[in-house]
């Protein structure tokens, strides 16, 4: 039996009601105003859900009103997710965080790097291989295609490799093949490494990432309206964006998520209500449990939570001032530095669409917000924050 998360007062865990009042009214005139259709933001401290508010239209073609239960796409949340389904794997001996990817997928035994040579693209031996921590921790050398325009980006729109029709297994060879952008463990780099751990996930464990995922993670969770498509009995209930930003008037596309997905994108496939990815962090600030459902140990939630960068640096516009970055998360690292608030030890991520979350294990305090809007995304993850942590009291 799946049980629901606790529900508060915002006062009886340390919350102040009207500074969240402001929350939701700054939400409200988002909306009002024409910027966002609508949003779902949940928070909750001390085991307990204190806020859990709907605002505006689920679709702003048809008009629906938002509810609490929408489906979201929640893009590179879905990382989070397979990272902790890694680390399922790692616990159970099946592989160690040391070990080379070539060892599970052959393909990248022959890895090179990238080289500008003349004005083409030459390839040079990495100095050392790519591990199942340089993926977790984003250092292995692979890159997103939409980040940057060096010849290696442009190698990988070449090769086609966001095309949504291939495997997690061809999408993955066609990686392989391609140049890296930098030695693995020498720079953060954003990228699809966590596409190749879902296949890790895949080779290990003899599922399909999203058959693994929903029997070890999302089953046992109660994550019952998350993965990788929507059943079309529960399609009324998916959140739309706008059909042209109403920021800068770029058209807006977001994932068909309405049929069965062919590539279970590991980096970034997967959709969820709020309620489902609340009970996921709740997992992780329970300290790998939920309820009866234990899927780390505690010393796996500390370490995966934990920097593993150190003095390896790397693209700052992700990666704020004062944070480093763990096993599928970043990590804060200094109380000052970033322009929003939080806790040394905070952890967070968040979505191309608009999703984003952070669990604060200091202060027993986890956010989700869901919106649908991508331009617009990186101004409601710091002004969600800002509002949440003005809502603390004690």
């Amino acid at each position: 039996m799946i049980t629901p998360l606790p529900i508060a007062r915002p006062e009886e865990v340390g919350l102040h009601g009207r500074a969240l009042d402001r929350l939701s009214a700054a939400l409200q005139d988002r909306i009002a105003s024409g910027h966002i259709p609508g949003a779902v933001a949940l928070i909750a401290r001390h085991g307990k859900v204190a806020y859990f508010n709907s605002f505006g239209r689920l679709d702003p073609a048809s008009g629906a009103p938002m509810g609490t239960d929408a489906i979201f796409r929640i893009y590179s949340m879905t990382k989070a997710i397979v990272s902790v389904g890694v680390m399922m794997l790692w616990e159970e001996g099946r592989l160690l965080l040391g070990d080379p990817i070539s060892k599970y997928i052959p393909a990248f035994a022959d890895t090179t790097v990238g080289v500008l040579s003349d004005g083409h693209l030459d390839r040079t031996a990495v100095h050392r291989p790519i591990t199942i921590q340089d993926l977790l921790r984003h250092t292995s050398g692979l890159t997103y295609e939409f980040r940057g325009d060096t010849l290696v980006h442009k190698a990988y729109g070449e090769a086609r490799i966001a095309r949504l029709k291939q495997t997690n297994a061809e999408q993955v060879d066609a990686l392989a093949k391609l140049p890296l952008l930098h030695q693995p463990g020498t720079v953060w780099e954003y990228s699809r490494s966590t596409d190749v751990l879902g296949r890790l996930v895949e080779v290990v464990s003899g599922q399909t990432l999203g058959a693994f995922l929903s029997e070890r993670i999302l089953g046992p969770l109660g994550m019952s309206d998350s993965g990788f498509s929507v059943p079309q009995a529960d399609q009324s209930r998916i959140a739309e964006a706008f059909a042209t930003d109403p920021e800068n008037g770029t058209e807006v596309s977001l994932l068909d998520i309405r049929r069965p997905a062919v590539f279970e994108s590991g980096g970034g496939g997967m959709v969820a209500t709020t309620m489902d990815y609340a009970r996921f962090l709740a997992m992780l600030i329970g300290n790998g449990r939920l309820g009866d459902s234990r899927l780390l140990g505690r010393k796996t939630v500390e370490l995966m939570t934990s920097d593993h960068l150190g003095s390896i640096t790397g693209a700052s516009d992700l990666l704020p001032p004062g944070h480093g970055f763990g096993l599928g998360f970043a990590v804060r690292t200094s109380p000052g530095l970033a322009p929003f608030p939080g806790s040394v030890g905070n952890y967070y991520w968040g979505g191309a669409a608009g999703t984003t979350f952070w669990v604060d294990p200091a202060e027993r305090l986890f956010a989700v917000l869901m919106i649908q809007a991508p331009v617009q995304r990186e101004h409601y993850r710091v002004l969600f924050r800002d509002l949440v942590y003005a809502a603390v009291t004690d």
